[in-house]
């Protein structure tokens, strides 16, 4: 990478992280809006979900935007994400919050399609997984530094007070993107004419592998989303009496597990190839998820170590998908995948809320089960 492509990266990760600060400031504060806003368990279900609808409902159009002004998707996010918390601290009725949750999903939008398809638009090679790992890495950290503002920040403050000081960070994202804007080319090139009538027919065509990854990058999602922003918030307050600090002690362990692993896992996959990792990730992700869903509470916490050891691999069927291909069908194939993923951050908790406490635990276990077979047929290649 040339020294200009480091430092566009270095501000992509800097965005990044000031942009996910919130989401994980959200999770541990989950009981607390249920009680002091009064919410039955299918609204907090439509409110946690409504983050993934906005990103699945804006995923294509993001792609979209990004093929055509990366640039300009970048310096959209952060403004569209301060509107969003702006809304939410204010803890207004349930409507509110739920617009605050959708302008914080469609920022989060924005912001990942954009960075994505600016480090996936260059050429496949070594280090290539390294790179998709360092981005996510950027914003796993986000999500454990509002974990931690959460379990820091004074006990006594309200939810709405505390989520909008711990994601003060989001300042930082505008300047940033603002710079980025810059250095990053207005959209993606475009191959002449005849490259694009030639490549028609192989674009048209998804690879079983591609399938595949479409299917493990939904399973991932559901159980991400499922997890952090409903099982263990609910379960460690309701089963296992856990406060504010505990809640983002279990969460921030997943968290702290996905960044120890996450270069290495990277590191790994551009030597021994994807698939092979893919099939272990597999494994321990269904592994922590029937810990998690259905075990006490030392089985919780080791499934939140074993989730977030599954959730390190979390980029790497992105690279799988960029090895089939071609740049100009970049921005849309990833707009696509980002439908599939954010629909299953928007149906995780929202299928929890609705089935409640004594069916979660069936559906978790389900998802399990699904990310085994996945790795079974990871494993037959």
């Amino acid at each position: 990478m040339t020294g200009s492509s480091l430092a566009s990266t270095g501000l992509l990760c800097l965005v990044v992280f000031a942009s996910t600060v919130c989401v994980g400031a959200f999770g541990p504060l989950l009981p607390e809006i249920a009680r002091a806003q009064g919410l039955p368990d299918w609204q907090l279900g439509v409110l946690a979900g409504s983050f993934g609808f906005a990103r699945m409902a804006a995923d294509l159009p993001a792609g979209a935007l990004a093929s055509r002004r990366l640039a300009a998707s970048l310096a959209l996010a952060p403004l569209t994400l301060i509107a969003g918390m702006l809304l939410l601290s204010t803890a207004g009725p349930f409507p509110v919050l739920v617009l605050g949750r959708l302008l914080t999903g469609l920022a989060h939008t924005l912001v990942m399609v954009g960075s994505l398809t600016a480090v996936l638009q260059e050429k496949p090679g070594p280090g290539a997984s390294v790179r998709l790992n360092t981005l996510e890495f950027s914003g796993m950290l986000g999500v454990l530094g509002g974990l931690a503002a959460v379990g820091l920040l004074p006990e006594r403050w309200p939810w709405d007070r505390t989520l909008l000081a711990a994601a003060t960070p989001v300042v930082v994202a505008l300047p940033a993107a603002l710079v980025l804007a810059r250095t990053l080319p207005r959209g993606l090139a475009t191959p002449p004419p005849a490259a694009r009538v030639a490549a028609a027919p192989r674009a048209a065509s998804l690879p079983p592998i591609v399938r595949l990854m479409f299917a493990l990058g939904v399973v991932m999602a559901l159980a991400w989303s499922a997890v952090s922003q409903f099982v263990i918030p609910l379960r460690g307050t309701r089963e296992f009496g856990l406060d504010r600090a505990g809640i983002s002690g279990l969460l921030s362990l997943a968290q702290l597990v996905d960044l120890i692993v996450l270069l290495p896992v990277g590191w790994l996959a551009d030597r021994i190839g994807r698939p092979p990792v893919l099939t272990a990730v597999a494994v321990t992700l269904g592994l922590g998820l029937f810990a998690v869903g259905l075990g006490s509470l030392p089985l919780v916490v080791a499934g939140s170590a074993l989730f977030g050891l599954g959730m390190a691999g979390w980029m790497l069927p992105l690279g799988v998908i960029r090895e089939h291909t071609d740049v100009a069908r970049l921005g849309w194939r990833t707009g696509a995948y980002r439908v599939g993923v954010d629909g299953a951050i928007f149906l995780g908790p929202l299928i929890c809320g609705v089935l409640g406490p004594a069916q979660t635990p069936l559906f978790i276990a389900l998802v399990g089960v699904a990310a085994f077979a996945i790795a079974v047929r990871l494993g037959r290649g």
